[in-house]
């Protein structure tokens, strides 16, 4: 929490708009505990409504949001549709984090709003681990920024070393805010733990000044024909396109290759781009075992309550032909 409150410049006289479920860490050890911690003001609303929040922004003069980018998503199309925008120069800072944020929402929302959100990255194990700088012009996207105070961050790659500066492998941590273990689960504990650091699950890389870039989960990577996908990279090369509002990719099973790459998409737009122009999209942009073999485009993504898509979810409705 002072990590934070330093980093973020949290202060006494900021006001917190707090839209998020107090059930997952994100509103409860970060937004609300914050809050707490910083003696700032909250202001609590019980379910998110993207116009609400606007109009309570102007009204309370709030400070600081938080939300995932789902939450930003219905934001950018309610301010969109709104004929008399608010005044949100109340606004000092907006934070994302639970899930990554694509490069188009982030400009997106910085040319509507004039405001770069500010992503991090943390998880239940370790709360808070790093975030994006305060200054706006030093915030980019795809990256989460830095490790905080007091948290310490290494990539080690496929051969167990220490990764190069840009070489993808796996996000290992230590520090004072890492948790001791999983309750009863000393076996998985024992697992999570090499040398004092603990195997977070996620693959990124860091550029040599030490800024954290994530690429997804190590059980989501697609391994087709021999090759390494990683999800996000595919998901932000369909985001690209003008037509796509967000997109989730995965891996299916496939005789030949193991795995094919396959994605689902959602439009801005109904109609607006069809699959075999999507297809012809990524082709020009990505190497070709990396190309979805096929997109399926739907009206919703599933998702769990925090935002995250669910991709066994996903599957089944494939599977059972709910999705074609």
């Amino acid at each position: 929490m002072e990590a934070l409150r330093k980093r973020w410049r949290w202060a006494s006289d900021d006001v917190l708009l707090h839209v998020l479920p107090l059930y997952h860490f994100h509103g409860l050890g970060v937004a609300l505990h914050g809050a707490l911690n910083a003696k700032s003001k909250v202001i609590m609303h019980k379910k998110f409504n993207p116009e609400r929040v606007w109009k309570t922004i102007e009204e309370e003069k709030i400070t600081m949001f938080m939300g995932v980018p789902t939450l930003y998503f219905r934001m950018v199309e309610a301010w969109n549709k709104m004929d008399k925008k608010p005044d949100i120069s109340s606004m000092r800072v907006f934070i994302s984090g639970s899930v990554p944020l694509s490069e188009k929402l982030f400009y997106e929302f910085k040319k509507i709003t004039g405001h770069r959100i500010l992503e991090r990255y943390g998880m239940t194990e370790a709360g808070m681990i790093t975030s994006n700088p305060y200054e706006q012009d030093q915030r980019i996207p795809k990256s989460v920024g830095y490790a905080l105070d007091g948290c310490e961050i290494k990539i080690v790659n496929s051969g167990g070393s220490d990764a190069k500066p840009n070489e993808v492998g796996d996000v290992y941590i230590r520090g004072n805010n890492v948790f001791k273990g999983y309750w009863r689960m000393p076996k998985k504990t024992k697992e999570s733990f090499v040398d004092g650091w603990f195997a977070t699950g996620d693959m990124g890389y860091m550029d040599k000044t030490g800024r954290l870039f994530l690429v997804g989960r190590s059980n989501d990577m697609i391994i087709s024909g021999g090759y390494n996908v990683y999800p996000k990279e595919v998901e932000y090369v369909i985001e690209e396109n003008d037509c796509v509002l967000e997109a989730a990719v995965l891996g299916v099973d496939d005789e030949d290759f193991g795995e094919r790459v396959e994605a689902v998409v959602r439009l801005k737009k109904p109609g607006c781009i069809d699959e075999k122009s999507l297809l012809e999209f990524t082709r020009n942009k990505l190497a070709h075992y990396k190309c979805p073999k096929k997109i399926y485009i739907v009206d919703e993504i599933p998702k769990n309550t925090m935002g995250k898509i669910v991709i066994d979810d996903i599957k089944k409705l494939i599977k059972e032909g709910r999705i074609a």
